[in-house]
């Protein structure tokens, strides 16, 4: 089984990149900016599943450029879905946590109602739709807070301040799940297969890593599982402002992940430990 997969530059393409039997399409093969180009890579590829892990993921600069965002997060991916429908193969695609709104303190299901904050959120619930309405084999996967040794993320920017600090303030009251680009990776390469076997179980399904935590919870265990020496003060989110909402609430219950697939949640803890390891390394 040949898995294509858009996004080589990514957190989770760089992991999926590293798992069996995949083609991975750099942006030069694939440009999500020109969907029908998107498109036609699927039609003219031999493979049986297709796994989308690109996005524009900017979600501050998406307030200002909407349209670009679209086109990437929503008009890409419905090209996707439906070349991968046209050929009879699987279509994973990787959504997020943004797409609701983040009221109350329980763990989002797949079936809640949405409502995003902002752009991204927005442009990224689009995505959703299309891919539905495609027709196709296929699984929505949202997730939250991701993080490796690759790319830019929260993990690797506590990191480096504490080169230069001792003392930091982060938002406390956010919640949700870290998640492993790995565990992600190879949860989408589980799925595309699976779907294969059982298209009945195309849907929209959670995962997202345990125990839920808040960004300050996450950046203390950062430093201890680092040996740095760093306080954390927690601060509201009224404290930290930025062009986009953020959701508070991220919590996913990811059960429905489980009872169709085998996947249960990841720790964040273990792989924190490999990524800081790898980056130490």
């Amino acid at each position: 089984m040949t898995v294509l997969v858009f996004g080589t530059s990514g957190q989770v393409g760089i992991e999926l990149a590293a798992l069996e039997n995949v083609r991975s399409l750099s942006r030069a093969q694939a440009d999500l900016s020109d969907p029908e180009a998107c498109a036609q890579a699927i039609r003219a590829a031999d493979c049986t599943a297709v796994i989308n892990a690109a996005a524009y993921t900017a979600v501050d600069k998406a307030e200002e450029d909407e349209a670009t965002a679209i086109v990437v997060n929503a008009d890409a991916p419905a090209a996707m879905a439906r070349a991968a429908a046209e050929k009879g193969v699987p279509f994973v695609h990787i959504s997020t946590d943004y797409v609701f709104g983040g009221a109350g303190d329980a763990p989002f299901r797949p079936s809640d109602s949405t409502g995003p904050l902002g752009a991204y959120g927005r442009t990224k619930l689009a995505g959703e739709d299309a891919v539905r309405s495609a027709g196709g084999v296929h699984a929505i996967l949202r997730t939250s807070w991701v993080f490796s040794a690759h790319g830019n993320n929260f993990v690797k920017t506590m990191l480096r301040l504490a080169e230069s600090r001792d003392h930091l303030t982060v938002v406390g009251d956010q919640h949700g799940g870290p998640t492993p680009a790995r565990a992600i990776a190879e949860a989408c390469h589980a799925i595309a297969h699976q779907l294969a076997d059982a298209p009945e179980k195309s849907g929209t399904y959670h995962f997202s890593g345990a125990p839920d935590t808040t960004w300050a919870g996450f950046a203390r265990a950062v430093f201890e599982e680092a040996g740095e020496a760093v306080s954390v003060e927690d601060i509201p989110t009224s404290a930290y402002p930025t062009p986009a909402a953020r959701p508070l609430n991220s919590r996913m219950d990811c059960s429905a992940t489980e009872a169709a697939f085998g996947i249960a949640r990841p720790d964040w803890r273990s792989d924190l430990a490999q990524v800081i390891a790898q980056l130490r390394s």
